[in-house]
């Protein structure tokens, strides 16, 4: 097949055999197809057995994904990221949840679980995993988010490199004020303890506030139990507020009338604002980016769906604007329903690129009427010793003229 701009597509026929079509043998047809977005669209066929001809595997124990589709989170020594870019809607697959460690993940029988709740109480109480299972269920949809989530540095940076330390999934459990209403909590109670399981014995003060509006205790995660990973048998789901928040593998809370000022609220997940100290910066800001197109992803002049995910720690997403002009201009993004409180938003923008060299950027509004900042926005605001915790700058992809999509470095340190 021949194309030359502005000229009518020219295709050249091959007269295939009745016996090569039924056999598989066909190697490489394409299929010229009319429609308003492309002139023709390519359709390879590749060289396979024919699947007609074979019976395949029968019913199994456990589904698995296609051989042709290997989507994998990227580790380091203490996490690994959601491969962003791969996904197709804002739901997770609970083996891409992103992890965060600090050290490890630890193996817990669900027998011999159990959730200690004490401190000013009127009742203190053990639950095992059967006992938190008894209470009426809840379930929700919200994304996490690690504190620290956001690099930058070179432009061969994928989404999952750049943003991959958040996820979303669909959560069921107790709702920890189910719980605080059994225990009978001290009305002047106002801050409570939560601590992991694992190694680390991870422990993070949380203001009772959160208990009585919608944190949970969770144990299943997506239709099924809790990954290891996630904290089985059970966590800790503060939604919107810092991963580091959402304590895995809950085994005591402990109510209290002030914080507790543990090591990952001190000399962790704390930074400078200017000539101040921030402490309990629960909430994740407002913030996007587009998946596709993005590194290492090509594209080709015509149109083109700018696709990506938007959430807000603060409420919903109500808009998305997306610029295809380096920033000076914006367009309101189509939002994909259902809209969530505190959960990633799918959106949608169409664009016809005429191959200039040019830079795609987005950025979120939520309900409170919070915008995405720039970088030049947060320093301005932080001052320039800005640290790494709570980073959501708009973020910008570049777009070449062979249709290749670097992302754009920022420096801020």
């Amino acid at each position: 097949m021949e194309k030359q701009q502005d000229k009518p597509v020219k295709i050249i026929e091959k007269k295939i055999s009745r016996r090569t079509l039924l056999g598989g043998a066909l190697a490489a047809a394409i299929i010229p197809v009319t429609s308003s977005f492309a002139k023709y669209v390519q359709v390879g066929v590749p060289i396979v057995p024919d699947p007609t001809k074979q019976p395949g595997p029968l019913p199994g124990t456990l589904g698995k994904r296609s051989l042709f589709e290997n989507p994998v989170k990227k580790p380091s020594d203490i996490s690994s990221r959601t491969p962003l870019q791969d996904l197709y809607s804002t739901i997770t697959p609970s083996d891409l949840h992103f992890e965060r460690h600090h050290a490890g993940i630890p193996t817990i029988d669900p027998n011999t679980y159990e959730l200690l709740i004490h401190g000013m109480v009127e009742r203190p109480m053990k639950f095992s995993l059967h006992d938190l299972k008894r209470f009426p269920s809840v379930t929700r949809t919200c994304f996490i988010e690690c504190a620290g989530n956001f690099r930058t540095g070179k432009e061969e940076m994928t989404a999952q490199e750049i943003l991959g330390l958040t996820s979303q999934s669909e959560w069921t459990g107790v709702m920890l004020s189910t719980l605080f209403r059994e225990l009978g909590v001290d009305p002047k109670a106002t801050w409570f303890l939560a601590e992991g399981g694992d190694a680390s014995v991870l422990t993070r003060s949380i203001p009772m506030h959160k208990a009585w509006d919608d944190a949970m205790i969770v144990y299943a995660q997506n239709g099924e139990a809790i990954r290891p990973e996630q904290g089985y048998p059970a966590r800790l789901l503060l939604p919107g507020w810092e991963g580091n928040t959402n304590v895995k593998w809950l085994r005591r809370i402990e109510i209290s009338d002030a914080p507790y000022f543990t090591r990952e609220e001190t000399s962790k997940y704390t930074y400078a604002v200017k000539d101040k100290i921030r402490m309990f910066s629960f909430e994740m800001d407002g913030r996007s980016i587009i998946t596709f197109p993005s590194f290492p992803q090509k594209v080709e002049r015509g149109w083109i769906e700018i696709r990506g995910i938007a959430w807000s720690g603060r409420g919903k997403v109500v808009k998305v604007e997306v610029s295809t002009d380096t920033g000076k201009n914006w367009n309101e993004a189509r939002l994909q329903g259902p809209i969530l409180e505190k959960a990633h938003t799918y959106f949608r923008y169409l664009w016809q690129w005429d191959g200039s060299e040019t830079e795609i950027l987005s950025r979120v509004t939520d309900e409170t009427g919070y915008t995405q900042p720039t970088l030049k926005q947060l320093i301005d605001a932080r001052g320039k010793d800005i640290g790494g915790y709570h980073m959501n700058p708009v973020t910008a992809w570049r777009l070449k003229r062979d249709g290749s999509v670097v992302f754009k470095p920022e420096s801020y340190k």
